[in-house]
């Protein structure tokens, strides 16, 4: 009998037969069996299609997501992305060119040529002199216009200005930060659609040197509107919204989607299987994602009108503010990479036992060679060959909570943690190979067990 046949009902022989069922009726009845087998075999692999579906699509949601919620809320974070950028040759070049023109634009060139002129002619120089300091208005702009940039671009190339650019653009973070939360003590805040100056602490501390400075009758100055309006924005409700919105999902997205893709896996008949899709989605899902920041930095690019920041200085900027985002999509290339090349190690297939049977016979000759050098583990060596698979799956298990705890995993990181887990793995082997008494039944020298 088939030993994936259903059970006969209770009292059926081995040949199917009943008293109160006939052959025909029991044959209807291991047919109905196996249809609902394979119906609920198929709502699974519906249900886990529908879910891997989902996650996937999520998955670059998720990543720009949190990317984008920790570049904005997290201080520490949006300094490191926009630190480079004050050593970038492109952008020291835009700086200093606007620097340059704002000063020399206010200074008016031809107001001084003028004056030289009505000075020479009250000299009584002779005419053609006058008329030729009319024409100094060009070079003489030109002179200054070098002169204010050589001074500029020393500036802009110093250490202070790397110092200068990180703590503006700290500050100016902290402020965005507070106005669109509405949260903080910041003395910029937000009151309904207008950003106020909050002026009491500046208000209570003036107070105070009054005081000290003898002047005692300052406690008694009464209190007055602390709050000056800076500007009205009509749309700050919907940035607050937002900026709140992203919060929530910036945190909470990428755990939906993880959560998803492992109920997808869990619901699956095919786990392995399965698990190899999701890794396969993933890494196709983060390339796409590439492609999209690609499309993304030409459209940019083509949008930036020349005369406001040059295309050089515009393309740095982009790649400097993006390439955390990249690196996070590289990143879950390079582990989808790892889990469905670990996942296709684990199954069935040829090239992934011929892989198991040199790995166990490389492990069992590094054992035997340590045994007969003396250095035998004994009951330890014993224990870990009879658990391997715990073994193995804590160590795995290690390695992807060391992932999950690191702070922005780069490829590198996951490349150097799936070394460290082989390794590991390796030594483990060795050391379950080295007991130094003969072989247990079953398991022949240089012959592991599939758990090997």
């Amino acid at each position: 009998m088939d030993p994936t046949a259903p059970v006969p009902p209770e009292g059926h022989n081995a040949e199917g037969a009943h008293p109160q069922l006939s052959p025909q009726e029991y044959a209807e009845y291991r047919r109905l069996s196996k249809a609902a087998a394979v119906r609920h075999r198929r709502l699974r692999y519906s249900g886990a299609s529908l879910l891997l579906l989902l996650a996937l699509l999520l998955s670059p949601v998720a990543v720009v997501a949190a990317w984008l919620d920790e570049t904005v809320s997290d201080s520490d974070r949006y300094v490191q992305t926009v630190a480079p950028l004050a050593e970038e040759p492109a952008v020291q070049n835009a700086v200093t060119d606007r620097l340059t023109n704002g000063i020399v634009s206010n200074v008016d060139v031809k107001a001084i040529t003028e004056a030289l002129g009505r000075a020479l002619q009250q000299a009584d120089a002779p005419p053609l002199i006058v008329e030729k300091s009319q024409a100094l208005e060009g070079p003489l702009k030109s002179a200054l216009t070098s002169a204010v940039r050589a001074v500029v671009a020393k500036v802009v190339t110093s250490d202070q200005f790397d110092t200068v650019w990180i703590e503006a653009n700290r500050r100016a973070q902290a402020a965005v930060v507070k106005v669109l939360t509405g949260e903080g003590s910041s003395a910029v805040q937000a009151s309904g659609d207008t950003i106020v100056l909050d002026l009491s602490t500046l208000t209570a501390q003036l107070k105070q040197r009054l005081v000290d400075a003898g002047f005692e009758k300052a406690s008694a100055i009464p209190d007055v509107d602390k709050q000056i309006p800076l500007l009205k924005v009509d749309k700050l409700n919907k940035a607050q919204d937002a900026m709140r919105l992203l919060d929530v999902v910036g945190v909470w997205l990428p755990v939906v989607a993880l959560a998803l893709a492992a109920l997808a896996i869990w619901c699956a008949p095919a786990h392995r299987v399965w698990l190899m899709a999701t890794a396969i989605g993933v890494g196709v899902m983060m390339a796409l994602l590439l492609v999209a920041l690609a499309v993304a930095r030409r459209i940019y690019l083509d949008s930036v009108p020349p005369a406001t920041l040059p295309p050089d200085a515009a393309a740095v900027i982009y790649d400097t503010l993006v390439r955390f985002l990249r690196e996070s999509a590289r990143t879950l290339i390079v582990l989808a990479v790892v889990v469905l090349l670990a996942a296709y190690l684990y199954g069935p297939g040829r090239g992934a036992r011929v892989v198991r049977t040199a790995a166990g016979r490389t492990t069992g000759a590094g054992g035997r060679s340590l045994a007969r050098l003396g250095l035998r583990t004994g009951s330890t060596g014993r224990w870990l060959d009879s658990h391997r698979p715990w073994t193995t799956g804590l160590v795995i298990g290690a390695g992807a909570l060391a992932l999950l705890l690191w702070n922005h995993p780069t490829p590198g990181v996951v490349a150097v943690v799936f070394g460290i887990v082989v390794l590991v793995l390796a030594l483990l082997g060795v050391l379950a190979a080295a007991p130094g008494d003969a072989p247990g039944p079953g398991r022949e020298a240089g012959h592991p067990t599939r758990s090997g």
